[in-house]
């Protein structure tokens, strides 16, 4: 089993490439999802640990289905 540490970073790694593919900066995206920037900065960087609630507002932030933020990559975190 992975440490959780190591699925945050991964979900983290994963949310930041979605907004960086839809052109938004942290702290539009941010306003967008209605959060703190730093919440949003702690949770790409995989120190956060976000709620379900969390997870829907950054699906609709994103304009994706819930499912699709988890679908990410082992590679996609730079370890």
């Amino acid at each position: 089993m992975k440490k959780s540490s190591h699925i945050q970073a991964f979900f983290g790694a994963h949310i930041k490439k979605l907004r960086l593919q839809s052109g938004l900066s942290q702290e539009a995206f941010a306003d967008k999802c209605g959060l703190d920037r730093t919440y949003v900065s702690g949770i790409e960087r995989g120190v956060r640990n976000p709620t379900l609630e969390v997870i829907n507002v950054l699906a609709r932030g994103l304009n994706v289905d819930i499912s699709a933020l988890f679908a990410f990559e082992k590679d996609e975190v730079d370890e």
